[in-house]
């Protein structure tokens, strides 16, 4: 109980910036609303070839930019570490009676939660475009986002912690990394029309399961064996992740 009150309360600290600034959900949205307005309707002639549920190119598009959104947007959680580094939040909040471990999770569940309700915005506005997208696979693919974004920001801020005395060199990285990650993970054409080893590459990215796995929710397909793939390794990561980052927070006070 003390872990879950704990994390209660970075949590909901974490959250009041938003709060009293709600356009920083849609700040954050700008970028994948860019591909999905300018780049989404040059997909619409090739929905066949993409094997998309009756040719529609937005059931397969939309999904993919939901793991896009959590990879731009959790993925650089890290920035807060850092800024509060630089203030002293971190230290003061390290000699209170705070469970270091509720430190990484109340952090990471605000942007889990933020992710989801920015996902849920763009699912709407995929639907002002012509996405139709079942309704208990879209509920289930938020919550497969919402575990992407808690691995996502665990990793950020575990490697912001490690990088604060060279805290210059975090934006290079993640930045380096998320577009790895996003080039092997077929978020904006399928690896399908890929070469043989560029998709033996793409099958060892875990954010390419995923993505696999939410365009199965999105047209329905929810007993299809890539959602319980994608759902393993985003189970995974996540575990990984979130232990990794409580150690590293840990090491922090030694």
């Amino acid at each position: 109980m003390k872990l879950l009150h704990d994390s209660w309360l970075v949590c909901s600290r974490a959250m009041r910036p938003l709060w009293r600034s709600p356009l920083t959900l849609a700040f954050a949205m700008f970028q994948p609303v860019l591909f999905l307005v300018l780049f989404g309707p040059l997909l619409q002639p090739l929905g066949d070839r993409f094997g998309a549920p009756d040719g529609n190119s937005w059931q397969f598009f939309v999904p993919g930019l939901l793991v896009q959104l959590a990879i731009l947007s959790p993925g650089m959680a890290g920035f807060g570490v850092i800024f509060e580094h630089r203030s002293g939040v971190i230290e003061r909040m390290r000699v209170t009676p705070l469970s270091r471990t509720a430190l990484l999770l109340g952090r990471v569940a605000k942007d889990a939660v933020t992710l989801v309700a920015q996902s849920v915005l763009l699912v709407v506005v995929g639907v002002l475009f012509g996405l139709r997208a079942s309704v208990p696979g879209a509920l289930l693919g938020l919550l497969l986002i919402g575990l992407v974004a808690i691995a996502l920001a665990a990793v950020s801020n575990a490697v912001a912690l490690r990088m604060l005395d060279r805290e210059w060199m975090f934006a290079p990285t993640m930045s380096q990394l998320s577009v790895l990650v996003v080039l092997l993970s077929g978020l904006l054409l399928p690896m399908s029309l890929a070469p043989d080893w560029l998709r033996w590459l793409s099958v060892l990215n875990p954010l390419s399961h995923v993505v696999d796995a939410e365009r199965a929710l999105f047209a329905g397909r929810i007993a299809d064996p890539v959602v319980l793939t994608g759902s393993l390794v985003a189970v995974a990561l996540t575990a990984v992740t979130v232990l990794w980052g409580t150690r590293t927070y840990q090491r922090q006070d030694s």
